[in-house]
């Protein structure tokens, strides 16, 4: 980061604050090529996350690489938090009082978030900005990329500043605490190490979920291979994996609501396949390096796909035609069938037919020289 840090004179900058206020596991994920790469220009530095009280343990997880929380306490035309007028002051005396040397927004494309942070009195501040908009001014802004997936936005940014990229891969550390509650269940449940598939139906956005008696059907299949069958989810998604599991011949072991997050990536590690939405699982498949299929309905693949296509496998429409939404129409294209896969038009009605992914767990399977349990 030396060159782009000659602003601050010989000395870098001490104190660091980012912000990435986002729910979902994956847009947290998806920023840690970032984060690994921030700290390896600055190892010396106190990087705290400004985000969610819900993302304290993402922090303790990457530990190594983020050293201390600030809640996001919400903010006007930010929507992830609703916004308290009457405590911001005293929320923002308090962030203030930080003296951060370097501010960097990480959340978007800065239409208001570059507002918010400008507030934290850093001695700098950095950022994307929303293209055409001259404002913020200077050389630590860079027009926010279009077209590209979440990892590359974020690792761009940080690259833009200076520091080099170490790798586009994302990270999930296991903790022995994770192993031994995976364990435990495992053995209640009778699942060994790759005997079994993975199927997470559920999503966030209801557009986002492929059908339950599309899962149910391809669960079937792999159940017929010999693989067992396990249903994943949240409390919350009960009545998605219960409706999965009425639609199935055969029978399954329905985890849901019964895992952490760490001992659902720690079973999810010893399973030989995990089949998913386009959802926070899917990047925990991509981090812990396990095959997978993820199935893209009203989401953005080009945005969201697992950078290893060879591993991981998005299946999704491609007839559909190029996002209009997150891609500069400049750069429209059509899908290529070996190159990134294609966003659609968010809302528009897409179908993916179990045949669909099907062949990708065959050719999955077949390239890996696995044919069942």
């Amino acid at each position: 980061m030396e060159e782009r840090i000659r602003w601050m004179g010989d000395r870098p900058p001490e104190r660091v604050v980012v912000l990435r206020a986002l729910r979902g596991l994956g847009d947290m994920l998806c920023a840690v090529p970032a984060f690994r790469a921030l700290r390896a220009a600055l190892p010396d530095a106190i990087i705290t996350l400004l985000t969610l009280p819900e993302n304290k343990s993402f922090i303790w997880r990457f530990r190594h690489y983020l050293d201390d929380f600030l809640e996001f306490p919400g903010f006007p035309g930010i929507p992830e938090r609703s916004f308290d007028v009457r405590s911001f002051p005293r929320w923002l005396a308090a962030a203030q009082a930080r003296s951060f040397d370097l501010a960097v927004q990480m959340h978007g494309d800065g239409t208001v978030t570059n507002q918010f942070m400008h507030l934290l009195g850093a001695a700098k501040t950095a950022g994307s900005r929303a293209r055409g908009r001259r404002w913020p001014e200077g050389d630590l802004f860079m027009d926010y990329p279009l077209g590209e997936s979440e990892v590359r936005r974020c690792l761009g940014l940080v690259e833009f500043l200076g520091a080099a990229p170490l790798g586009e891969h994302l990270e999930f550390p296991l903790t022995a605490a994770d192993q031994m509650g995976a364990h435990a269940i495992a053995e209640t449940s009778g699942l060994r190490r790759q005997e079994y598939v993975c199927v997470h139906p559920g999503a966030n956005e209801h557009g986002r979920r492929w059908q339950p008696e599309r899962f149910a059907q391809v669960a079937d299949e792999l159940s017929g291979r010999g693989f067992r069958v396990v249903l994943t989810g949240l409390a919350e998604e009960a009545r998605v994996t219960a409706a999965v599991s009425r639609c199935m011949r055969s029978p399954a072991v329905d985890l849901t609501g019964r895992t952490g997050v760490g001992e659902l990536a720690a079973l999810l590690s010893h399973s030989r396949l995990v089949l998913s939405n386009d959802t926070g699982v899917s990047h925990l498949a991509s981090a812990l390096k396990v095959p997978s299929i993820v199935v893209f309905l009203n989401s953005d693949p080009t945005r969201w796909a697992p950078h290893d296509g060879a591993r991981h496998r998005a299946v999704y429409d491609r007839e559909a035609p190029y996002d209009g939404g997150h891609t500069d129409p400049q750069h429209l294209r059509a899908p290529s069938a070996g190159g990134r896969p294609a966003p659609r038009f968010p809302g528009e009605p897409v179908d993916v037919p179990v045949a669909s992914v099907m062949a990708q767990i065959d050719s999955l399977f077949e390239e890996e020289h696995v044919g069942a349990a």
